[in-house]
């Protein structure tokens, strides 16, 4: 499919969604690139699906039938100057981040800048808005510890909540399913910028032994506090491979794409995880279409 224009001047192609997923699987949909809130609006008036950047999702190897909308242009944009007038001592209030905007990117950018309080989500591959939604972090911190504003998307159109109007937690951002994360204003710490990196370094420690290659990330949340990579571990399952994909042997909890893999090659893994492991996992990958 050609790239077209939508009524409200919205890019919308045909593409492989393998191209942006971290998983690098997934078949052609329909992506609508869009730029404003206008064109976001317009996007969402039939089934459509937000997709950031990538990462935690599997993506069907024949793709979905919805719209695949991408957040670009101004809404990947960011305005870090904090705001005079909501800046109180240390605590620093930023101008609005897009929800496009590449997670590891602007976490280098706050370090340069001085400002504190995301340290903790440093190294996830992630847009703000999919990061934010939800609340994406490690055992250092999480997206929620730096946000001041949200603004989301509905089909019936957009407003502004601070994090106490929502009932978030470990991984839920309690944003309903489908609405988009459209911007966000942080509320930060100023320290010098060593420190923040020093924190960085800290927290980035927690990833240096997962796997390099091609993965979604952690394939499932930890139930009840215990390690869910602990228990695939214990379970014998690192090193398993279905075609071209492979529970790393790095760390159980990672699926990794050892180059060529499908979709139902992940699947079937997962369902091999399931069976093996004694303990109810609940699926922190995001599955398109829902399935398992």
């Amino acid at each position: 499919m050609t790239a077209v224009l939508s009524g409200t001047g919205a890019r919308v192609e045909r593409l492989p969604l393998a191209r942006f997923t971290t998983l690098g699987v997934g078949g052609e949909s329909e992506v609508w690139f869009v730029e404003s809130h206008e064109q976001l609006t317009e996007a969402m008036q039939r089934p459509y699906r937000v997709l950031g950047g990538g990462s935690n999702l599997v993506v069907a190897d024949e793709g979905v039938p919805e719209r695949v909308i991408r957040l670009s242009g101004p809404l990947a944009g960011r305005d870090l100057n904090p705001d005079p007038q909501l800046s109180d001592g240390q605590t620093v209030v930023t101008g609005w981040v897009g929800g496009g905007v590449p997670l590891p990117g602007l976490i280098r950018q706050l370090q340069k800048l001085g400002l504190s309080g995301l340290e903790g989500t440093v190294g996830i591959p992630a847009q703000v808005g999919g990061a934010v939604w939800m609340n994406a972090g490690t055992r250092y911190g999480e997206m929620f510890d730096g946000l001041h504003t949200l603004e989301i998307a509905t089909p019936q159109g957009v407003r502004q909540v601070t994090p106490d109007d929502l009932n978030w937690g470990y991984r839920n951002s309690g944003i309903p399913r489908g609405h988009v994360v459209s911007r966000v204003r942080l509320k930060l710490s100023r320290a010098a910028p060593q420190d923040v990196l020093a924190k960085m370094d800290f927290a980035d420690q927690a990833r240096r032994g997962q796997p390099k290659m091609k993965t979604p990330g952690c394939a499932f949340k930890n139930p009840g506090g215990v390690s869910a990579g602990k228990l695939i571990d214990e379970a014998g399952l690192k090193g398993t491979r279905v075609g071209n994909a492979l529970i790393a042997p790095e760390h159980a909890n990672f699926i990794v794409n050892l180059g060529g893999a499908t979709a139902a090659d992940v699947h079937a893994l997962l369902g091999i995880i399931r069976e093996r492991v004694p303990v109810p996992l609940e699926l922190e990958y995001e599955l398109w279409p829902e399935r398992l």
